[in-house]
């Protein structure tokens, strides 16, 4: 149960499973990235001007280049929480995943 907990702290926000984890410095760093991606791509502009039903807007102020590293890292904080935790043992335990991540 250890396992899937710190895996929803890492979805909650990438970094956090690691920080529950006990690795710190690599937590830190995924936070910071996190915070970076999220900035530089306009996610929250984006969101919020997509609530409000203008998706035209919301599109020209969104930076894709950007907003394309974003699924990568979070994915990867995911399965690094899972993985220091002590998951990932089983085979095939990384397909759910590798499934999220092409969806």
């Amino acid at each position: 149960m250890e396992t899937n907990e710190k895996l929803l702290w890492s979805i909650a926000l990438p970094g956090f499973g690691q920080l529950f984890n006990g690795k710190y410095l690599k937590g830190l760093l995924l936070i910071f990235l996190e915070i970076l991606v999220n900035v530089q791509a306009n996610i929250n502009i984006a969101i919020l001007l997509s609530f409000i039903e203008e998706i035209e807007k919301a599109i020209q102020e969104t930076d894709f280049q950007w907003l394309m590293f974003y699924p990568c890292l979070y994915f990867f904080a995911m399965w690094d929480a899972y993985k220091d935790a002590g998951g990932g043992k089983k085979p095939y335990s990384f397909l759910p995943f590798v499934i999220g991540a092409y969806s």
